[in-house]
């Protein structure tokens, strides 16, 4: 396998804000990748052998069509990319994809009937929302986390939603930038109907893509837009690899992409027809969280496979793994608390209820709108622990 890998001239990376791993330190330096040197980049690297880069180095390197390979752990590093490279194709393929509404443009040709519409937040009492059909989803044209997604069902459901919709856009102000959570326009579009699933990918020099993860996005129900859980086994990948395969080639033809990761997230119905929610650019999932669950489930490094150019024997690596459930639990705050009034919270009683935590990464929640996150292995009969954490308003685990 490490006979095709292919070097590339300019590997990159940006050291951001609100997180960023162990593994995700200990991966760029074991590789040598170059990070885009910062005042930010050099507090997170400290204690690191990293091989820093300058700004203008990056910018002249930036001239060079599809002659890097660049990777963004954070979004809030796209607020740099804006600002030093806002000019180039690089910029440009990241927009499509961070703002919602251009990626709906994008694919309308691919699903011309889709319905999706925009709405300013100024002007959100003046929609007639008896003329939508429903139900629908409304969120922010640039969002993070499922951060203000509101799902309507019914008139009344949006008479009660308005009120939430004005204070989680005041309300993520606090956490991120514009560049990653921006309110002030909306876009409204039609409910996506089947099983949800999250994918971190990559297009690679010859615009080819490589799937390299995929997890199930699990449910409290059918209300329930939050992203509590990601589960993923050789089952999840079995049944739904060759359909995200086939959405990725379409969207390379649609787009040309070269040597870029993303995060896909998409819904398959029964039919096996797969429709895209979005596509998160530049990344895999956010806060080095579904790449660094691949060592684990899979027993490869995404970042290494990525930065060097390696696709992953499906066949072979599905054949020999067990059958066992891999999840994700974001330890989102619903504690109806703000985290600044929440004195600790007890990460070692919150393991001790599963049989098998694989790591607990904490998370100043007087700062963020979470606790952190666990990783989980568990048999496919005790999917119960999972649905138990589903559900939970995390106040067990929580003093005031």
């Amino acid at each position: 396998m490490r006979d095709n890998i292919i070097e590339k001239p300019f590997r990159l990376t940006f050291l951001d804000e609100p997180y960023v791993s162990d593994f995700f330190l200990q991966t760029i330096e074991e590789l040598k990748i170059a990070v885009v040197q910062t005042p930010k980049s050099l507090d997170l690297g400290r204690g690191r052998s990293l091989v820093y880069t300058s700004e203008l180095q990056v910018v002249s390197q930036m001239e060079i069509p599809n002659g890097q390979l660049l990777y963004t752990h954070s979004e809030n590093s796209i607020g740099w990319i804006e600002k030093n490279i806002g000019e180039t194709d690089y910029y440009a393929t990241i927009q499509y994809f961070k703002n919602k509404v251009l990626f709906r443009d994008l694919l309308r040709e691919l699903y011309p009937d889709f319905f999706y519409t925009t709405v300013k937040l100024s002007e959100l009492g003046s929609v007639d929302v008896a003329k939508i059909r429903k139900p629908f989803v409304i969120k922010p044209s640039v969002g993070f986390l499922s951060l203000g997604v509101i799902g309507i069902n019914n008139d009344l459901d949006w008479e009660k939603a308005m009120p939430q919709i004005i204070s989680d856009s005041e309300r993520v102000k606090k956490y991120f930038p514009a560049s990653v959570v921006d309110s002030s326009t909306l876009i409204i579009e039609e409910y996506i109907k089947g099983e949800e699933y999250a994918s971190d990918c990559y297009f690679d020099a010859e615009g080819r893509p490589v799937v390299l993860s995929i997890f199930k996005h699990v449910f409290a129900s059918g209300d329930d837009v939050s992203d509590r859980v990601y589960t993923t086994s050789v089952e999840i990948v079995k049944d739904t690899l060759p359909a995200i395969e086939s959405f990725l080639i379409k969207l390379g033809k649609k787009t040309g992409l070269k040597n870029f990761p993303l995060h896909l997230e998409v819904r398959i119905a029964d039919d096996h027809s797969i429709m895209p929610i979005e596509v998160n650019p530049a990344r895999f999932g956010g806060w080095c969280t579904t790449a660094d669950m691949a060592p684990y489930s899979y027993g490869f490094n995404p970042y290494e496979y990525y930065f060097n150019q390696i696709k992953p024997e499906w066949s072979e690596i599905l054949a020999n793994k067990d059958s066992d459930l891999y999840s994700i639990i974001v330890l989102d705050n619903r504690t109806g608390i703000d985290g600044a009034d929440i004195k600790s919270f007890d990460y070692k009683k919150l393991a001790g209820q599963f049989e098998n935590p694989l790591e607990i990464r904490e998370v100043d929640f007087s700062k963020h709108p979470l606790f952190g996150f666990m990783y989980l292995k568990t048999r496919k009969d005790n999917f119960m622990e999972i649905e138990r954490i589903l559900r939970s308003d995390l106040m067990d685990y929580v003093r005031v």
